[in-house]
């Protein structure tokens, strides 16, 4: 079942999750517990990340999160393109997250052994279940072509078969990218869309209401087995929602 929370702008979106991220990972029921989290890259998580780090980095314990990416593109780890910079940047670099626990993609080798590569560091890091990683959550985007992580439509050759992590190219630009399949998202414990702006309002609009135009988009490939979906979203990405 969906779980929807509309925000009235991307500040306040940000803050929500960013609470709501505290509230998964504050856990005092098992203090030990080790979580495993993997993160997305864009611009829309870019105040999630920064409000996370200025208001809750004091409160967490990191040295119990592991922190992995969906997806990457094919670049160095300093470009201004890599979604593991975004991330240092405007998050990791400001808690202490021990960096033994930060699990980049290396978008700077060959993406097919890379892609092996990162599949084992998941294999060998993250908790098994149903013989595949079970990761505590997963953080997506979406874009305006209804793709989520690096799963582009109308490409399929990531649906389907027995991999966890697969290289994929934007159909626009032909940039290569690392990214999980719909079948390691889908064993996920939970997964979250955060999504902003008007432009994404009718593929919102078309997947949380079922209809069937949405099966063209990898977004609605995300249905985790046995697992809880939630959507994080602002006024303008929710417009067709309340017509």
């Amino acid at each position: 079942e969906n779980s929807l929370f509309v925000a009235p702008t991307p500040l306040k979106l940000a803050e929500e999750l960013a609470g709501w991220f505290y509230s998964q990972v504050f856990n005092h029921s098992n203090a030990s517990k080790q979580y495993y989290i993997a993160l997305s890259g864009g611009t829309t998580p870019v105040l999630f990340f920064n409000y996370l780090a200025s208001y809750f980095g004091p409160y967490i314990d990191w040295n119990r999160i592991h922190f992995f990416w969906v997806d990457e593109r094919c670049v160095a780890p300093d470009d201004n393109e890599s979604n593991y910079k975004t991330a240092y940047v405007n998050f990791l670099s400001r808690v202490s997250v021990p960096a033994s626990q930060i699990h980049r993609i290396h978008g700077e080798d060959e993406p097919v052994q890379e892609a092996i590569r990162y599949a084992e560091e998941i294999r060998s890091v993250v908790p098994m279940e149903d013989e595949l990683p079970r990761f505590d959550l997963i953080l997506l985007g979406l874009g305006s072509d209804g793709h989520t992580a690096s799963l582009f439509p109308p490409q399929s050759d990531w649906d389907g078969g027995d991999k966890m992590v697969v290289v994929t190219a934007n159909p626009a630009t032909h940039q290569r990218r690392i990214t999980f399949t719909p079948r390691l998202i889908n064993n996920a414990a939970k997964v979250v869309f955060q999504v902003t702006g008007f432009a994404k309002a009718n593929i919102v609009g078309e997947i949380l209401q079922h209809q069937p135009e949405a099966a063209k988009y990898s977004a609605s490939k995300i249905n985790p087995s046995r697992g809880d979906l939630y959507w994080f979203i602002d006024a303008g990405a929710a417009k067709e929602l309340f017509r």
